[in-house]
């Protein structure tokens, strides 16, 4: 049984993606955002979409969708913003990380090291 994705010649994902190179403007999809579908694959619609709305049943991360399907991320992301314009899919991006120059809470790191060394 063949998957969709599985041929990854240039001519092949320049179809899939209708020749673009990015993502809708304003979508961004970061490896580890979390993909859910919001509905079924439709008849017509291609099976590249359709699988991943199959596999998107559960939040599954970006990076998990390109490597069921074979197909680099970049291409990955083309494809769900294509969903995500269509309403098809909702997406929830990973929280961002502190600041910088803001340094971690001393006791917690105190508790962590505590615990690591009773083990």
């Amino acid at each position: 049984m063949s998957r969709p994705g599985r041929d990854d010649a240039p001519d092949r994902l320049y179809t899939l993606t209708g020749g673009r190179s990015r993502p809708a403007p304003d979508v961004s999809f970061d490896l580890v955002s979390l993909v859910v579908a919001e509905s079924d694959p439709v008849p017509g619609m291609p099976s590249e979409h359709a699988a991943i709305l199959r596999m998107c049943g559960r939040p599954t991360a970006v990076v998990e969708v390109a490597a069921e399907l074979g197909l680099p991320v970049s291409i990955v992301r083309v494809l769900l913003s294509d969903l995500l314009v269509q309403g098809r899919i909702g997406a929830r991006h990973p929280r961002p990380v502190a600041a910088p120059h803001r340094l971690p809470d001393l006791d917690i790191l105190e508790q962590v090291l505590v615990g690591l060394r009773n083990l």
